[in-house]
């Protein structure tokens, strides 16, 4: 749950620090999931600043990850990427990313694409692909939003990943010969892998890729009116549909093969934003 009296004066000075040091928001965040770092390298004029340096910011601790902010631009697109995310499987608290979230959409953020690694469920997206996020499942059915007051907790997830931005980057995709799945994510907390009954259980749900990640911060971000939009990259299929055993090294060692034509097109993706009048405006 959610301690506003010491979370939000951390917004507030988080706030002040991110416009004393790059003014005006860019219009667009991106956490960047395992594979996805490769992304940075796109970025011209880029500023780094640690989240160490931004207190409403998590400091997580999962190997892959870089604990970081980045502004700068992607052709005529500003945007700040975030190396680094809090996972519920750390603690145990799903709201770990409630304060970079707010802090974002206080300091004018519209967008944020949410990255990540994940187990594919369905044949046709081995590893390697990529899957736009079209809908998600809340496997454990639990709520960063707990506890909040007033009646804006019951935030509306009907078209939690912005139908406007799909169609966007599948034109893009079509346009650059990118294959992109998309797909229902299903979140699971972790830390351990999924088992054989479970992947089954969540197949038959509808779900397309599972994860330990993502379901939480959308959450987050549409209660904070931000516009959300997802990329997963596929490292290896789900338990039970291949030979080989889940271990994180396996993630990370396949999201580094796949990680440049990944971060690529998410590169790409950005800089075509600037396109957008509805980002603009």
């Amino acid at each position: 749950m959610i301690d506003h009296k010491t979370l939000e004066p951390k917004i507030v000075d988080t706030v002040a620090k991110l416009n004393q040091l790059y003014g005006a928001a860019p219009e667009v965040a991106v956490v960047l999931g395992s594979g996805w770092a490769g992304a940075v390298s796109h970025v011209e004029e880029a500023q780094h600043l640690p989240y160490t340096e931004l207190s409403a910011f998590p400091q997580p601790k999962v190997e892959g990850h870089v604990n970081e902010i980045v502004v700068g631009k992607i052709g005529s697109q500003r945007v700040v990427m975030l190396r680094g995310r809090a996972h519920t499987y750390e603690s145990g608290d799903c709201t770990g990313m409630a304060g970079a979230l707010r802090s974002l959409a206080r300091w004018g953020v519209k967008l944020v694409l949410q990255t990540n690694a994940s187990g594919s469920l369905r044949p046709h997206m081995p590893p390697g692909s990529l899957m736009l996020i079209s809908d998600h499942i809340n496997a454990p059915q639990r709520s960063p939003l707990i506890g909040e007051p007033g009646s804006s907790r019951f935030c509306d997830m009907s078209a939690a990943y912005d139908l406007e931005l799909r169609s966007h980057a599948k034109a893009l995709a079509k346009e650059r010969n990118q294959i992109l799945g998309e797909g229902v994510y299903c979140w699971a907390v972790g830390p351990q892998f999924e088992t054989p009954a479970e992947i089954r259980m969540f197949a038959a749900w509808g779900a397309d890729a599972v994860g330990m990640s993502t379901v939480p911060e959308t959450i987050l971000a549409r209660h904070a009116g931000l516009r959300v939009m997802g990329l997963a990259l596929m490292t290896n299929m789900a338990a039970g549909l291949s030979d080989e055993a889940l271990t994180h090294a396996l993630t990370l060692q396949q999201a580094q093969v796949s990680g440049e034509r990944a971060a690529g097109f998410l590169a790409a993706l950005v800089a075509s934003f600037a396109t957008l009048p509805s980002l603009q405006a």
